[in-house]
């Protein structure tokens, strides 16, 4: 006769039942899979079906694993059947009931609720068994899940609210009165963005904004829609941004999005100016939010919203005054290229950690080959990472440039090496790898007497290699100053930021991973550059 038998053994002083208090036992996670990873009992099930004897052990889930699954629609003896059924394997109804503590009825009852949501599978025989759906793919649809039932229910709320506001409307007993002027304190992040987007998409005549780059071109990509309905019917949009040395990369390579907004009926028109002015928003000239905090991000501060007429017209005074003073982004004008680079390489130092975004090769050449040239003339190593070009192609670039490649590199002063020497060695990408290479190469510069070290590197493999969270990881890992006292330029082609995902947001990561901001603009020669310092 097929029979069942759990032991229960004690691996301290004290013991516990499945699902009872806790207790200070030891188990180890058979499956390996990272979810099920702590509980405070270890279960062991032997079946003897046909007179042989397999034993598993498996951990039960306490507390922990039974409230997460809840969190996920579940209800705790259906977290608890499941959790036995993915301990088990593939189970019977008699053995789930006695690893979940769970009676054997409900266990019937269920199965099915669990099939539905795509969490096991029934295995006929003899007799029928259970098994789990892999716990990644059971999360995954059970977030789905979630999902589809938010969106439906958002869908209704929005078919119920324009039946209220018809009822209403209908038995209005008189109607609004004509508003006064008013002051209102916004607090609320949502409320704060939702009433200044709500105010701009309402905009008839004209929209009057003071805002940082990384704010705009933030609310250019989530809330489109609002900017774009009234570029329909003729709105002219005035925006002044702070710091356009950091916003001048994003313009550029952001340029096919910034279009979206300049093609309409109205107008859009962005400026740049040193003056803090923090937050503020008018429209029509009626109405304007004001941040009341000049630091921190957008809407992190209360906001003062107001349609009377003397505070909007000090505003708009306000902004008129910063608006005259502004300069396009064309008109921003620099020094000569050369003088510029030559500035700028000159003052990095040791554990400066930079970002480069190039639009050309001549570009990049130009600037990592003075870069690295000012830091062999000055006595320090110098390391050259590739990836978009071969070894021999920068060899050969360096030679054209006037870099005495024969005399650095005899002398090990100059590494020119390819992406797979520093970054994926042996085919893996490995932080705590890189990092030791880059030491290595410090601790030899210093060794040979040099004063230190200075490296770049293209970064265009992560791309091509679907490494792009890895990539952002490496970089803060590096910190905005280096642990290491090397230089670095972390090169990027901005045509591969541009077709990564979220470009934005990538582009907003990286620079807040380095310490300071070099951008070569269209003209190949540099006729442009923005340099930022943090």
């Amino acid at each position: 006769m097929p029979y069942e038998r759990r032991e229960r053994k004690e691996l301290g002083k004290h013991q516990s039942d499945a699902f009872g208090p806790s207790k200070p036992f030891i188990h180890k996670n058979i499956r390996g899979d990272g979810f099920l990873s702590m509980c405070d009992c270890c279960t062991t099930v032997t079946d003897g079906l046909d007179g042989e004897e397999n034993k598993l052990s498996f951990s039960v889930s306490g507390d922990r694993n039974v409230e997460i699954l809840r969190d996920f629609g579940l209800t705790t003896n259906q977290a608890r059947v499941y959790l036995a059924i993915a301990h088990l394997g593939l189970a019977s109804v008699g053995q789930i009931s006695k690893v979940s503590k769970v009676r054997r009825e409900d266990v019937y009852r269920i199965i099915p609720k669990l099939e539905k949501l795509g969490l096991t599978e029934k295995i006929l025989g003899t007799p029928n068994k259970i098994r789990a759906t892999p716990i990644e793919d059971a999360l995954s649809g059970l977030i789905k899940r979630e999902q589809d039932a938010a969106l439906q229910k958002a869908l209704k709320l929005k078919a119920k609210r324009e039946a209220f506001l018809k009822n209403f409307n209908a038995q209005r007993l008189r109607p609004p009165e004509v508003e006064g002027a008013h002051f209102a304190v916004v607090s609320q992040r949502d409320q704060i963005l939702n009433k200044g987007l709500t105010m701009i998409k309402r905009a008839q005549k004209e929209v009057n904004l003071v805002t940082s780059a990384d704010e705009l071109m933030q609310l250019l990509t989530d809330h489109a829609s609002f900017f774009k309905a009234p570029l329909r019917w003729g709105t002219m949009f005035r925006v002044i941004l702070g710091m356009p040395e950091s916003f001048e990369p994003i313009l550029r390579i952001l340029k096919p999005k910034l279009q979206e907004f300049t093609s309409q009926k109205g107008s859009f028109e962005i400026k740049y100016s040193s003056q803090p002015s923090g937050h503020y928003v008018i429209v029509d000239y009626k109405q304007a939010m004001v941040a009341t905090s000049t630091e921190g991000r957008l809407a992190e501060s209360p906001y003062l919203w107001t349609n009377d007429e003397n505070m909007v017209g000090l505003m708009q005074t306000n902004f008129e005054e910063i608006w005259n003073t502004s300069v396009n982004a064309t008109a921003i004008q620099i020094n000569s290229v050369s003088e510029k680079v030559t500035h700028f390489v000159e003052e990095l130092k040791p554990r400066d950690h930079v970002i480069f975004v190039y639009q050309s090769q001549e570009a990049k050449h130009n600037v990592l080959f003075h870069y690295l040239k000012a830091g062999l003339e000055n006595g320090e190593a110098a390391a050259y990472i590739t990836s978009e070009e071969t070894p021999n192609q920068i060899r050969e670039a360096m030679k054209r440039f006037g870099i005495n490649l024969e005399k650095y590199e005899k002398t090990n002063a100059l590494r020119i090496l390819a992406y797979t020497d520093i970054y994926l060695v042996n085919g893996k990408f490995d932080i705590e790898t890189t990092m030791g290479k880059w030491n290595e190469l410090h601790e030899e510069a210093v060794a040979g007497g040099l004063k230190g070290l200075r490296v770049t590197g293209e970064m265009g493999w992560f791309f091509e290699h679907n490494l792009v969270e890895q990539l952002v990881e490496y970089e803060r890992s590096l910190h905005r100053v280096l642990e290491l006292p090397m230089t670095a330029i972390c090169a990027y082609n901005a045509k591969m930021l541009t077709k990564a995902r979220n470009p934005i947001n990538l582009y907003t990561e990286l620079v807040r991973a380095h310490g300071a901001v070099l951008f070569a603009g269209v003209d190949d020669q540099l006729g442009k550059i923005e340099i930022r310092k943090a």
